[in-house]
């Protein structure tokens, strides 16, 4: 019997590979070759096999004489198997333009069957919308474009914008594109996926969309959150601009998250308290009872008046507890922004709140004044005479008598 022998692996491998180089190229075939001469009219690459191919200049799509490079791989179109021009002939005609054309359309058609966003460049502004580039044109209808205040459809140009394709004709090289469906979606899944890592008590980040009396909406991303006036400090804020700008970046925590409608985005509440220090913390040894303070009265109402104190605390000052006065309007005492010095006479860290008396530093004045009043008196020399006048009058008499 015959010995039957098999060939070694990479031999097989090496042949096929030959006997594919083999292979006669047909029009509308992409290749892969090497560039192996840069000329005026174009540039020579070796596609394999017995012929060599040619892409003339026109065929490049762009400056070969600067772009292309002797050993560098490039991907072609087969326009003819066979140049009829006198100076190649014989060689594949090829257009590296029309496979960056064929590469481009393949692209687009993945994405809108993939239903991708893209991020591209606008080229132009034409009528009824914007022109972008996909490696192919695209056009983007201007009722699909989310314009911002203040700008018009020129503004766009040379900008990158993202999109997604919503429609495609091969046959009519027409792609159409959305801008406004594309931010959209962005926005929906940057939702979904900043709510799976949200959770109360997180520490996050997020910009400063847009301030309202009560509040400021922060973007977490693709999804707001409430920062209440209240959360924006320990102290209290008139209003939100005074702590923060529309576009800052800030660190929030997330205090309350509420999905009790399925339907509807969850409302999510914010805080910056935790990120700041509690000046209520050291209250007691900031403003121990019995302690003067000075402060400035923010608020007048109905009850009493509030009065910042250095640390940013507000301390509250009765009606009853503004003036020695009886009966006495507290607008009629202080105004709002005046500075007062009143005595803490009550603390209480559990319900945040001290008490401050006016009342008690203006008697405590009075009774030192009168104090340093009664110290400078001197005391008055008092004669016996003062006293009893009429000894004074009867030993006058004597004395007369007996002169006489």
């Amino acid at each position: 019997m015959s010995e039957q022998r098999t060939m070694p692996t990479e031999n097989m491998d090496e042949m096929m590979k030959a006997l594919e180089s083999m292979q006669p190229v047909r029009a509308g075939d992409i290749l892969t070759g090497r560039i192996v001469q840069v000329r005026q009219d174009g540039v020579m690459v070796d596609i394999g096999g017995k012929a060599e191919g040619f892409i003339p200049a026109i065929e490049w799509g762009g400056n070969h004489l600067e772009e292309a490079k002797v050993g560098d791989e490039v991907e072609v179109y087969v326009l003819r198997p066979e140049s009829k021009a006198e100076e190649t002939e014989g060689m594949v005609l090829l257009s590296k333009r029309r496979a960056d054309y064929e590469r481009a359309w393949k692209r687009v058609q993945e994405a809108y069957e993939n239903g991708e966003i893209l991020q591209v460049m606008v080229k132009d502004r034409i009528k009824g919308g914007l022109l972008v580039d996909l490696g192919v044109d695209g056009f983007v209808p201007a009722s699909q474009v989310v314009i911002p205040q203040g700008w018009r459809l020129e503004h766009f140009i040379g900008r990158t914008i993202k999109v997604k394709i919503i429609e495609i004709d091969r046959d009519r090289r027409r792609v159409l594109c959305s801008n406004k469906i594309a931010l959209e979606e962005d926005r929906l899944r940057r939702r979904q996926e900043t709510l799976s890592r949200l959770y109360e008590g997180a520490i996050v980040e997020g910009v400063v969309r847009r301030i309202t009396d009560f509040g400021a909406f922060v973007d977490l991303g693709g999804v707001d959150g409430l920062l209440h006036v209240s959360e924006m400090g320990w102290t209290r804020v008139n209003h939100p601009s005074e702590v923060v700008k529309e576009g800052q970046r800030i660190q929030v925590a997330v205090v309350k998250i509420d999905q009790s409608d399925p339907s509807e985005p969850p409302r999510i509440s914010l805080s910056l308290k935790p990120l700041l220090p509690d000046p209520w913390r050291t209250a007691e040894q900031d403003y121990p009872v019995g302690a003067r303070v000075k402060g400035v009265v923010t608020r007048i109402v109905p009850f009493g008046v509030f009065v910042r104190l250095p640390t940013g605390i507000e301390g509250v000052i009765p009606n009853n507890e503004l003036s020695t006065r009886r009966n006495v309007r507290a607008e009629d005492i202080v105004k709002v922004g005046q500075e007062v010095e009143a005595k803490v006479y009550q603390v209480n860290v559990q319900q945040r709140r001290i008490l401050l008396s006016m009342r008690q530093v203006a008697q405590e004045q009075e009774r030192l004044q009168l104090k340093e009043y009664m110290q400078q008196q001197t005391a008055p020399q008092i004669t016996l005479g003062d006293v009893f006048p009429e000894l004074g009058r009867t030993g006058e008499k004597q004395t007369e008598g007996q002169g006489a």
